[in-house]
């Protein structure tokens, strides 16, 4: 079985190999959440099981909200050698000083275990290989003794990395025997193993574990299941956001834009128990996308409690790169406390969704009116 990327690295982070931050997305609103959480730049990087995706253009670079909701969204309409790319993972972009390759696999003809290792990394080493073989160091371990790290840097020793790296890189090479030896795996593979001023770290990660040993490894089945986003979202042709915890309240709120001459942006539902996180999530989503004039943010509290909207709110509006008009509908659960906050804030709010809906479209004719 042949495990993402996002995957491997949580499993190489588990056994002492150092990766980079990274979280997954599975759609460009939620990439662009994440990109802005985390702090740009980042690598917006395809999760697909195939090969090549470097080369194919599933990975790309982001400075900012709107790059990162862009190339997003270019990468998870492509197909990559025939796989549709349904998840990303958004990572740090790294300073990269100089990059190397190891992986650890099995010699079906030699029986046993081999380590490959190059001091020459990156998505050119299968050209490395043709060309300039005697640059890329093979190791058959013992599979009846212990790989020792001697051994390992040994390798690093032969790949011709400097003095100072022999221990580091034989490290990590060590640390990535015991993965393919632990996991039952058929390639457990780093390219690149990147060096930065904060030492090395796995900037990629390959791990296929042979299908018959998967019984004793349920753990790394169950990491494949990716969890349900936080929140439902639906881009729409319009300008005015919707937000609301609950479908059918997020339906209505829509039919009160329409009603009123305003066009939805989104349908975007928080659910009925969202907390102050989910609440700052969504309004960042919609805050760094374009098309948006005004957010129309339809609250009624009954699980959800409206103090954690309005500060939700509050962290959001402060984060927010660009400035966007927000309308709030906000009653229910401790609305009392929700609606003083709001008003310590200094934003403004309705009690009524009617006249709420009405503000929002007017707000936005208005903009419109001022070539806005």
């Amino acid at each position: 079985m042949r495990f993402f990327e996002s995957v491997a690295k949580q499993i190489f982070s588990k056994e002492g190999i150092p990766i980079l931050e990274g979280h997954v997305a599975n759609y460009p609103e939620e990439a662009m959440s994440v990109a802005s959480e985390m702090g740009f730049p980042v690598v917006v990087k395809a999760q697909v099981l195939t090969g090549g995706r470097g080369k194919a253009g599933g990975v790309k670079f982001a400075k900012n909200p709107g790059e990162a909701l862009k190339v997003a969204d270019e990468i998870l309409k492509m197909e990559i050698k025939g796989e549709k790319v349904n998840h990303l993972l958004i990572e740090e972009k790294a300073e990269i000083l100089n990059e190397f390759f190891v992986t650890v696999s099995v010699d079906r003809g030699a029986r046993r275990p081999v380590i490959l290792a190059s001091k020459e990394g990156g998505v050119e080493i299968e050209n490395l290989a043709k060309t300039n073989p005697e640059k890329i160091i093979k190791y058959y371990p013992n599979p009846l003794l212990e790989f020792l790290p001697y051994e390992a840097r040994e390798i690093a020793r032969k790949m011709g990395v400097s003095s100072e790296l022999i221990s580091p890189v034989g490290s990590i090479i060590w640390k990535l025997y015991k993965v393919f030896e632990k996991y039952d795996a058929d390639t457990a593979e780093i390219n690149p193993l990147v060096l930065t001023p904060d030492g090395l770290i796995a900037a990629d990660a390959k791990l296929v574990v042979e299908n018959d040993s998967l019984y004793r490894h349920q753990d790394l089945v169950d990491r494949m299941n990716y969890k349900k986003k936080a929140v439902d979202f639906v881009q729409l042709d319009g300008d005015i956001a919707v937000i609301g915890n609950g479908a059918g309240l997020t339906l209505t709120a829509m039919d009160m834009i329409k009603l009123n001459g305003g066009e939805p942006a989104t349908f975007l539902d928080i659910g009925g128990g969202a907390s102050e996180h989910i609440i700052n999530q969504a309004l960042s989503i919609v805050l760094n996308y374009d098309p948006v004039k005004v957010v129309f943010l339809n609250v009624l509290g009954g699980i959800t409690k409206a103090d954690d909207v309005a500060r939700g709110v509050i962290k959001a509006l402060e984060n927010a790169d660009r400035k966007v008009n927000i309308v709030i509908r906000l009653t229910g659960t401790n609305e009392e406390e929700g609606q003083r906050i709001l008003e310590e804030a200094g934003i403004p709010y309705e009690t009524s969704m009617e006249k709420a809906a009405k503000k929002a479209v007017q707000i936005c004719e208005e903009l419109k009116a001022e070539g806005k």
